[in-house]
């Protein structure tokens, strides 16, 4: 059973082993990922100047499920929008909070802003 839901933050969070990272490694082999969130964790590996098959190769040796960004999982997103417009939140985040929606699981980030969401989807931020 999913019971977590990774956001790139979180997942970044745990392979650069940051504050927070135990909470991620603790939920790892039973959680899963939206291909929108691998997708800009990939981004950020290669932007710091990773390698593409290195960041591929890490990525993919986690025991994480990535779950395709289908048809219901951008309209679910775009449903969104409005109630997470005014914190600022992006496509990726949205993504990620649609599929923890979808699942009835718990979305894990980084991301403080997600603390005053009023969305009926649980959430768990991992750094004070």
């Amino acid at each position: 059973m999913t019971e977590t839901v990774l956001d790139a933050s979180a997942l970044l969070t745990f392979l650069n082993d940051e504050p927070g990272s135990d909470k991620v490694q603790s939920c790892l082999d039973r959680a899963v990922i939206s291909a929108v969130n691998l997708s800009e964790a990939a981004s950020v590996l290669i932007r710091i100047g990773m390698p593409e098959q290195t960041a591929r190769s890490i990525l993919a040796d986690l025991p994480l499920k990535v779950v395709a960004f289908d048809d219901a999982q951008a309209l679910a997103a775009a449903a969104l929008f409005p109630a997470t417009r005014p914190a600022g939140l992006s496509l990726g985040d949205r993504a990620c909070l649609a599929l923890a929606q979808s699942l009835g699981a718990t979305a894990l980030t980084a991301d403080r802003t997600w603390r005053n969401l009023k969305l009926g989807i649980k959430i768990d931020v991992i750094r004070g």
